[in-house]
């Protein structure tokens, strides 16, 4: 015990030097126990109420219909109760990480590792090309040494539109760069900085001047940019002005064309400098081979292409991977990253660090519940104590060597320990050509790329599965949640892009699950079993939708011919339904508010949650059973990041938006007519015959299909009352009228 006393003691002594200081720290979440009283109070809850349905259990000789019905609701509530059960992993001990970047900064200044960002954009239409530059110029503004930054847009359109505003965004740089260093703006978008109220520093003379002439210089250039994607084609003036637009000359069409590989920015090259004198960032434009013969494995195809080509040119260590909508709003964000990467005792086990999605385009209360609050305050940093986060495909800072495959191991921190920045001495014009056949369709086959090396094939997520795959050869991942939000980007503004979006995840998570790469098969004693349960509520969202489609039409139905499934209001049985609705919702509504949210944007994401699961997660259920039976192929859907000022301005006054008719609106529309037309008959029972005793044991159903009334209003006002375009389309209201009266017939014969 003394020797033990003594190497503690002499252990922080150690640890008290500056140069044995961590750099960063990990905190674990207080108030805990209230939580751990409620979900303990919950899981009796759910005991009592399943002993219910068993002592209560409709006899053989009693109504058929009761009999089948409590059958349905009983399999719903076991599903709902092993969905809640599941969820409360990520919930029980979450940590929070705070980093030290004075101390990298004093420590590895002169050794900063290269690091190379990934831009990734696939449609010139529905991603413009500003946005994605002004994505490109944020992340080239980080407050980094310029010389081990290297920028790679990958342009999966094989647009010239999008060559050409990148060739744009090269030159403006020269502006950009130096007057974010001069005077330590935040962010370092040029759109999100200038169409903020700038703070202007009376104090600081040149800061007025070098304002108007850089915004002067950012409207001309997206004037420029903005004029030649309206006219969908590159003047042959624009044409000579750089090399690069000869290679458009062999492109048949996006889906079929050669490699395209342009440095814009050589950083190796001492020319390559801002109006300061400063060195540039490296900045290449790729375009990876396409032909209709060969598969091009969406987002996962693009990636590999990039960590190929990057590795020819840069090379750098650390590879960050953003969205094109997702711009840079914290400068030190790399810094952030390398406090992890780069402790002496716990960097060498991390493989990445994930930060989260923030949105600059959020309506005050969240119309269509999309900002995800709790996951991102709760949920992962509960997943980080389980093991590490998931990979999200965003805003994600990797080491080079786990996406390449790599498991760990001793030698891991030998590896981490190498010459960082490698001199390659080939000429750009060299470099290109090269890197052309690393990024040609031919380059993988009979490769491990796609399968042990780089992204993962073969799913919607490619992220999600990329990082498990990562957390089972060993390696530990880090989430971290910085004061300054380090990325913003944008949301869906209609509702169906909203549930698109949720399909496609949904329907890759289900897809994991239910392949030899589940958690629970793939990381069966390769990662904690808290964590393998911290990836199931999101890889069973799709099969929600079957007992949530039950919840919200058999109940509403029975009350048509009076069959209750519910103890009566006077039965003490009412007590654990009571308890376990309130308790549920009453903590979810805290984490909400405690999460910076509202009351209305909780209800808001409560209605989005019934809507995802009724139409997303249905439809993600069945495509994915399809799917796996052969019958369909796998597709991946882009989210529009545009939409016309009409549905911007409902947008933003939280009107919901519908506009054109889709089986999902159909499926949601008649749903509330359902609910609507089962409640009206309810309550006018009530109302004619106040005496009928049989009400007592039908309250509870009243009062859900009265709540689902109420969550399914905007869709009321979308249907009968709205004359703007946004209104449900005349088509789905009479085909969701008689649909549900159809129902109702059925019921009550």
């Amino acid at each position: 015990m003394v020797r033990e006393s003594e190497r503690q003691t002499n252990r922080e002594e150690e640890m008290g030097k500056e140069g044995n200081l961590p750099l960063f720290e990990t905190k674990v979440a207080k108030g805990r126990n209230l939580f751990k009283c409620y979900a303990a109070s919950v899981f009796v809850g759910i005991i009592f109420i399943c002993v219910y349905r068993a002592i209560h259990f409709p006899a053989a000789n009693g109504q058929v219909l009761r009999r089948w019905a409590w059958i349905g609701l009983f399999l719903s509530e076991l599903w709902f109760s092993l969905y809640w059960f599941v969820s409360q992993f990520s919930r029980w001990n979450p940590i929070y990480r705070y980093t030290f970047k004075d101390r990298l900064s004093q420590r590895y200044e002169k050794v900063l590792p290269g690091v190379d960002i990934f831009v990734c954009t696939a449609d010139p239409t529905i991603e413009p090309p500003i946005m994605v530059i002004n994505t490109v110029l944020s992340v080239m503004a980080y407050n980094y040494p310029s010389h081990k930054l290297s920028v790679y847009l990958s342009d999966d359109g094989g647009s010239d539109l999008t060559f050409y505003a990148l060739l744009e965004a090269s030159r403006f740089s020269e502006l950009w760069l130096p007057f974010c260093r001069k005077f330590k703006i935040e962010p370092r978008s040029p759109a999100a900085y200038f169409s903020s109220t700038p703070q202007l520093n009376d104090c600081n003379p040149p800061m007025p001047q070098d304002w108007f002439s850089v915004k002067k210089a950012y409207e001309d250039m997206k004037n420029r940019i903005e004029t030649t994607t309206r006219l969908g084609r590159i003047s042959e003036e624009i044409r000579k002005e750089h090399k690069g637009f000869l290679e458009w000359e062999y492109v048949a069409t996006r889906q079929n064309h050669p490699s395209i590989v342009q440095i814009l920015i050589d950083g190796r090259d001492g020319k390559a400098v801002d109006v300061e004198g400063q060195p540039l960032p490296t900045l290449v434009y790729l375009a990876r081979e396409k032909r209709p013969q060969y598969h091009h494995n969406f987002k996962a195809g693009a990636m590999n292409s990039l960590i190929r080509v990057s590795s020819k040119i840069s090379n750098g260590s650390i590879i960050l991977n953003v969205d094109c909508d997702m711009y840079s709003n914290n400068s030190e964000l790399v810094r952030d990253a390398l406090c992890f990467f780069m402790d002496e005792e716990k960097g060498q086990e991390i493989a990445y660090v994930q930060f989260p999605q923030n949105y600059n385009n959020l309506t005050r209360n969240d119309l269509y519940g999309t900002d995800m609050k709790v996951i991102e305050t709760v949920e992962f940093p509960g997943m980080d104590a389980c093991g590490g986060p998931c990979y999200v495909g965003s805003g994600c800072f990797h080491r080079r060597d786990t996406l390449c495959g790599m498991k760990y191991g001793k030698e891991c921190e030998r590896v981490w320990k190498r010459e960082y920045d490698r001199e390659n001495r080939e000429s750009a014009s060299v470099l290109e050509e090269s890197c052309k056949v690393l990024a040609s369709c031919t380059y993988e086959e009979n490769t491990q790329w796609g399968k042990e090396m780089g992204l993962k094939y073969g799913c919607a997520v490619e992220d999600i599965i990329t990082g498990l795959s990562i957390q089972c050869r060993g390696w530990k991942s880090i989430y971290s949640r910085p004061d300054r939000s380090g990325f913003l980007g944008v949301v869906p503004t209609t509702l169906l892009q909203s549930l698109v979006q949720h399909k496609r995840w949904s329907e890759g998570q289900f897809q994991i699950f239910l392949s030899r790469h589940s958690p629970f098969v793939y990381g069966h004693k390769k990662i904690p079993l808290n964590l393998q349960f911290s990836y199931s509520p999101y890889s069973l969202w799709a099969s929600t939708c079957l007992a949530t489609l039950y919840y919200v039409t058999v109940p509403p139905l029975c009350l048509l011919r009076g069959v209750s499934l519910f103890p009566e209001i006077s039965c003490l049985w009412i007590l654990p339904f009571a308890y376990v609705v309130v308790a549920k919702y009453s903590y979810s509504l805290g984490e909400f508010l405690c999460s910076d949210g509202t009351i209305q944007g909780w209800w808001n994401e409560q209605r989005a949650w019934v809507y995802r699961r009724t139409t997303s997660y249905l439809f993600a259920f069945l495509d994915t059973i399809l799917q796996l039976l052969g019958f369909v192929e796998l597709s991946f859907v882009i989210t529009a990041k545009v939409s016309d000022e009409d549905v911007s301005r409902r947008y933003e006054q939280e009107v919901m938006e519908f506009g054109s008719p889709s089986p999902m609106f159909t499926i949601l529309a008649t749903l509330a007519m359902l609910n609507l037309f089962c409640f009206v008959w309810s309550v006018q029972r009530v109302v004619v015959d106040v005496q009928d005793r049989a009400l007592e044991s039908l309250a509870l159903q009243i009062i859900l299909c009265g709540v689902l009334v109420l969550i399914n209003l905007p869709l009321y006002q979308g249907l009968f009352f709205r004359k703007d375009k946004g209104a449900m389309p005349t088509s789905v209201t009479y085909k969701s009228v008689a649909l549900a009266l159809l129902a109702c017939a059925i019921a009550l014969y």
